[in-house]
């Protein structure tokens, strides 16, 4: 789901920042009335869920790829607004430092799993589950059914940006500028992989996390608790304690991301320029997309976008590695720990402004 620079039009990059943008200023000034001791450690670790989670890479019908996002469990322990902010904040490092999705598609692949995502998850966990109790099993169905729309809802989002490329930009024989399949073939390779094993990961962890919740730290659901007499007991530096077992959990989780590289094959329309040229890819690209031949050479406006940005550490594996498993490892804990340090000083500097504005 991770959109690569130059499979969208730039008009089609501005639009979706267009509609991103207001969005991001809602969310950021509702979450920087928060991001004090209290909040970052929760928006970090989230944040840092999310960007590991998305390291393990399912394999899909049609010889792809695809993973999780976190969406449903960020959005229920943090709320929509500070879940569009922690995801975007992962997509951003992704893109930035990892090449995982591009610059100029970086407002659509927000648009898309980080706003969309969350107020899909936030409507569908409050719609089922009501007024239940907090350690109520309904609470569990409800935060699964939310990570599995919510997933598969951002990847038709995605699916429908992909297919309208060709439709509104060719050049004057036909042939598309961008992303080369239409509606009809980008919609079906992305549900049906997101609506089979995606959205089935994304059920499970965000059903499963909740339930551990439920035993183990059940003050953190009550964040999303809509009861005004429900109110988190988590204040100041007993946040950290109180989420330690968590960070311990995310640490295992980065030492097993080299599971993520079993899966053989390229996400659906996350193939580089050089892959159309490649017999190989072709074949690939072929069989992924209903068996209809993707063009001979790279679409030229695709050709043109994709160099924008070189990010430092391509595809998770920094070039002084030799191994793919350790430098995997490595791009996890450099990535969460890029989250940690810039939650940690956005949080500085809003603290020190509010202390000046005094």
């Amino acid at each position: 789901m991770h959109i690569p620079d130059g499979y969208l039009s730039p008009s089609t990059c501005a639009v979706a920042y267009a509609a991103a943008l207001p969005v991001w200023y809602l969310a950021l000034n509702k979450v920087k009335r928060l991001l004090h001791t209290r909040m970052v450690p929760l928006l970090a670790l989230f944040s840092a869920f999310s960007f590991v989670i998305m390291m393990f890479n399912l394999p899909l019908p049609g010889g792809t790829t695809g993973h999780a996002v976190g969406i449903a469990v960020a959005t229920i322990v943090l709320g929509p607004c500070a879940s569009i902010v922690a995801i975007s904040t992962a997509l951003l490092i992704q893109a930035v430092f990892f090449g995982d999705g591009g610059i100029t598609t970086f407002g659509a692949n927000c648009l898309n799993m980080a706003m969309v995502g969350s107020f899909i998850a936030y409507w569908t966990y409050t719609l089922v589950a009501g007024r239940s109790v907090l350690q109520s099993p309904r609470r569990v169905v409800a935060a699964a059914i939310a990570g599995y729309l919510a997933i598969n809802v951002s990847a038709l989002f995605a699916a429908v940006e992909f297919g309208i490329q060709p439709i509104l930009f060719h050049d004057t024989t036909g042939a598309p500028l961008y992303a080369p399949y239409p509606l009809s073939i980008a919609v079906p390779a992305m549900l049906i992989g997101h609506l089979s094993f995606a959205g089935l990961a994304e059920l499970v962890i965000s059903g499963g996390l909740v339930a551990y919740l439920q035993r183990a730290n059940p003050d953190l659901l009550a964040f999303s608790m809509r009861s005004a007499d429900v109110q988190p007991k988590l204040a100041g530096p007993g946040i950290w304690r109180s989420t330690r077992a968590l960070w311990y959990g995310l640490a295992a989780l980065m030492t097993l991301t080299p599971l993520g590289l079993l899966a053989v094959g390229t996400a659906w329309g996350e193939w580089g320029t050089d892959d159309f040229a490649n017999a190989a890819a072709r074949q690939e690209i072929l069989h992924a997309s209903g068996n209809v031949a993707p063009p001979v050479a790279a679409p030229q406006g695709m050709e043109r976008l994709s160099s924008l940005w070189t990010a430092p550490i391509p595809d998770y594996a920094p070039s002084f590695m030799h191994s793919a498993n350790y430098g995997y490892i490595l791009s996890a804990v450099l990535g969460a720990g890029l989250i940690l340090l810039l939650f940690l000083l956005v949080s500085r500097l809003v603290f020190k402004r509010d202390s000046a504005g005094l």
